[in-house]
């Protein structure tokens, strides 16, 4: 097997968060994946559509990239996801990932 090169494989115990809302236009159903990898932003799965992202605080203030990632129709349906997440997910931690 020398067609490629491990470049980590961690195993860890991790939290997860289930979290289904509605908007005046819209219901989100998300997991969250708090972790340690990824310099500890949380892995946020949109369970309608499998689409992922990492989040920190300077990510969910963006609206545009939120509008693209989650591929959202309006900006106030990315405005209304930013002030969700504000909320709801912690300010990221930098732990150091790789010695």
């Amino acid at each position: 097997m020398n067609f490629y090169q491990k470049l980590y494989d961690e195993s860890e115990n991790v939290k997860v968060r289930f979290i289904g809302f509605t908007t005046e236009d819209v219901r989100y159903d998300f997991g969250i994946v708090y972790t340690n990898m990824f310099f500890g932003k949380p892995l946020v799965v949109c369970m309608q559509t499998g689409r992922s992202t990492l989040l920190d605080a300077e990510d969910i203030k963006n609206c545009e990239h939120l509008k693209e990632i989650f591929r959202l129709s309006s900006m106030k349906e990315a405005i209304d996801l930013s002030a969700f997440f504000e909320e709801k997910l912690p300010a990221a931690y930098l732990e150091p990932q790789y010695d």
